[in-house]
């Protein structure tokens, strides 16, 4: 079917507040690259909002997946577990920087691993509250909604949110939140609101997604361990965006040197097929009751084929070093328009987790969402994908594979460059 006729029945069929508003549909993909139902060739810089960190069909995980569907497809884990889901836990476990021993629970999503996350360190302090930051995204599940640090478009019509759920300033000099004065925040969030005793969980991306591709400083992440430290309150970082070699490591976390008591990952864990996964301590993980936790899809042995494919690709094809090298190219690149273009600004990359602002002036920094509606606009029509985000709206942020050819990405950036320049920016 085309373009057209797939769209003539998502306006009909699909619930407007689930459709897409693009009007292409994906036919097939290869690494870096897509095509539509009108046969039009597409270059990928959103990788699925960060899914595809090793490529669209890896050959590697698509072979694992056709071997799993000739073996077992599902009996739910809780019922009868099986191999895959043992020995992802170990890998899982193996690789995950949290302190001492880890667990592993696995789910489907991101938002389902955040709930659970939620409902595990409830059970292991006994409290009920959940501090969160400013820019933060958790989910569309209700209790993530609550965490989520942006109101519109994610809590827009869908009445109160779950309570126990409190905020803070999350570090942003740029815009005018510095380090000291997010850590007064959080100090005044645990005076006025939620106080440590009734304190279960912090929860914190090491680099905010959704929120702009901010990384957390180092020092501000020591900080946050300390309070949990000194306070009994479960540390929980949530690596579902900035995992699986996103950022020149496995975690974006190891950045700091910095072990969470917990943390939640998905999206690019499988290349593509859904699966989550909460990661703890063991006291932390143990405290919940018997068949407490689980799902029926959770860790799906078809997931967790692809899951262990993912890690041997690591192991085999240098993924972190060419993320770290792919962020070098884009950070080059990027300061390069940040003097040649007025309003790019603030280019930053933590290894490939790259994005820059477009803004009215660098001396105020104030922000130009519409000029980053117009080039994601622009570079759709000359056959690049291209993400925004941010609470302000106004950042452009950089997903592509990093197993994507160098070629492939030089056109990427030349059509990127001559939509900047055709946008007036």
């Amino acid at each position: 079917m085309s373009n057209k006729e797939l769209q003539a029945l998502k306006e009909r069929y699909v619930a407007a507040g689930a459709a897409s508003p693009n009007e292409q549909f994906a036919d097939h993909a290869t690494n870096a690259e897509l095509w539509d139902a009108d046969g039009k060739r597409m270059i990928d810089f959103a990788g699925g909002i960060g899914v595809l960190n090793i490529g669209h069909r890896h050959p590697k995980v698509v072979e694992a997946i056709k071997a799993q569907l000739d073996k077992l497809m599902h009996t739910c884990q809780t019922v009868m577990p099986y191999e895959g889901y043992v020995r992802l836990a170990q890998k899982l476990s193996d690789v995950t920087p949290v302190r001492g021993h880890a667990k592993v629970m696995l789910a489907n999503s991101g938002a389902e691993a955040l709930e659970n996350a939620v409902k595990i360190a409830r059970a292991a302090t006994g409290r009920t509250n959940v501090i969160c930051f400013d820019g933060g995204y958790h989910g569309r599940t209700f209790m993530t909604m609550a965490m989520n640090g942006k109101a519109a478009p994610y809590q827009t019509d869908f009445g109160p949110m779950p309570g126990m759920v409190y905020r803070a300033p999350y570090p942003v000099p740029y815009h005018g939140v510095s380090e000291d004065e997010a850590l007064r925040g959080l100090a005044m969030t645990m005076k006025a609101d939620s106080p440590a005793r009734n304190t279960a969980a912090i929860v914190i991306e090491p680099v905010l997604g959704e929120g702009g591709f901010y990384p957390a400083p180092t020092s501000f992440m020591k900080a946050l361990r300390k309070i949990c430290d000194d306070n009994d309150i479960v540390l929980i970082v949530d690596e579902v965006q900035s995992g699986f070699g996103r950022t020149g490591k496995m975690f974006a976390i190891e950045h700091t040197g910095v072990e969470p008591d917990m943390m939640t990952m998905a999206k690019s864990m499988a290349d593509g097929m859904p699966i989550s996964a909460i990661v703890g301590t063991d006291k932390i993980m143990d405290s919940c009751g018997p068949n407490s936790l689980g799902g029926t899809y959770a860790g799906s042995p078809t997931a967790c084929a692809a899951a262990l494919a993912v890690f041997e690709v690591f192991e085999t094809e240098d993924i972190l070093g060419k993320s770290q090298r792919l962020g070098e190219k884009l950070n080059q690149r990027f300061s390069q328009w940040q003097e040649q273009f007025a309003h790019v600004d603030n280019v930053r990359t933590l290894g490939a987790m790259a994005a820059f602002e477009l803004v009215e002036s660098k001396d105020t920094h104030k922000p130009m969402p519409e000029l980053a509606g117009a080039i994601t606009k622009l570079a759709k029509a000359k056959g690049l994908i291209v993400l925004g985000c941010g609470l302000y709206g106004n950042t452009l942020r950089f997903l592509m594979p990093v197993t994507i050819e160098d070629e492939v990405l030089e056109e990427g950036l030349a059509i990127l460059e001559q939509c900047l320049a055709e946008a007036g920016a």
